[in-house]
């Protein structure tokens, strides 16, 4: 039965649903589990390979026109601008397997300069393993796969330098600058956060869309706050890969009528446990794979939160840009909010 697809069609065909739409209930109950089928129909439902041609490298953010950051820049008023990233983690913890390495130094005599004229100077070397549940960091297109297949039906191939498709070279050539559009769902429910555990669906942001008086639309890049930050300072750090706030699958769908170019959050996107039959994170599937969508995962959006509702505003420009390596499959990076 192709649940998913008839609740899509009764979301879109009648505008009533958009009237009618029930907020969640704070707590960690999910929306009725999927299968593997119904996942597999809603990835082939969505799929957005050959839509800008067989050999196309950016996937969503082809909605990214000119106009799109034109029409951003214009969002601009006040100037007011912060940081949506974490301090890199130096310190291992429940979901910080990989702290990030910090190793500054002095730079000793070389280059043959002569000592006499050697100037006083200090770098540092890093290392980090970015993907997981720690570090702000942008997923290129390449990072996820499903039955062999990356998005646009890439071959699931790692090369001497990564991959030869997807990379995330291909998104830093310009960066990601975009309407950003900031659905706070503690504020919305009024609480300080939502329980680990609990599923945002398409009604969810439909009943958010009304109260905000804002449409999430083509080239936006959505960020989603649950409040993540929040709930550690109240509950301390937990298993994040057992209990997390975020996207139900479905919400894959809303997605792509939208024409959404990137999604980020201050979890990982997913609600965790999925709901979704031998799927462990199957938003990340459905937008890499079937979208070709980005993804900004571990996001800080404390700060925006507050500008947000000091300004009245869930809009800005978003401007995003990760490190250029080719074939590399993400990485961190500092996406700024300016208002």
């Amino acid at each position: 039965m192709r649940i998913i697809a008839i609740l899509f069609t009764l979301l879109y065909s009648l505008s009533a649903c958009a009237e009618d739409a029930i907020l969640l209930d704070q707590g960690p109950d999910l929306p009725p589990p999927m299968s593997a089928v119904q996942f597999d129909e809603l990835l082939n439902q969505i799929s957005n390979w050959g839509r800008w041609g067989k050999e196309d490298q950016l996937g969503t953010l082809n909605l990214v026109t000119n106009e799109k950051r034109i029409n951003a820049a214009g969002l601009v008023q006040t100037g007011q601008a912060v940081s949506l990233s974490l301090p890199l983690n130096k310190v291992k913890d429940l979901v910080n397997e990989s702290p990030f390495v910090h190793e500054p130094f002095i730079f000793p005599a070389a280059f043959g300069i002569p000592e006499e004229a050697l100037p006083q100077a200090a770098g540092d070397n890093f290392a980090v393993a970015y993907h997981g549940f720690a570090h702000s960091h942008l997923d290129a297109v390449s990072h996820f796969a499903y039955k062999d297949k990356m998005y646009n039906g890439y071959g699931f191939e790692l090369g001497d330098g990564g991959f030869a498709n997807l990379g995330i070279e291909n998104i830093a050539e310009a960066g990601i600058v975009t309407r950003g559009v900031l659905v706070d769902m503690p504020a919305f429910l009024g609480v300080d956060y939502m329980e680990p555990g609990t599923a945002i669906t398409i009604d969810d942001l439909l009943a958010w869309e009304k109260k905000a008086g804002v449409s999430i639309g083509s080239g936006d890049a959505l960020l989603i706050r649950t409040g993540r930050w929040k709930a550690v300072e109240a509950l301390g750090q937990w298993h994040f890969v057992e209990k997390a706030a975020g996207l139900h699958a479905s919400v894959a769908a809303f997605l792509k009528q939208r024409d959404v170019a990137v999604i980020g959050c201050d979890g990982v996107s997913d609600v965790m446990p999925s709901g979704v039959e031998n799927r462990f994170n199957p938003v990340h599937e459905l937008v890499l794979i079937g979208l070709g969508m980005p993804l900004l995962d571990n996001l800080d959006l404390r700060a925006v939160s507050k500008l947000s509702a000091d300004t009245g505003r869930a809009t800005f420009m978003l401007v995003a840009s990760p490190l250029k390596v080719n074939g590399a499959t993400g990485s961190p990076l500092n996406p700024i909010a300016v208002f």
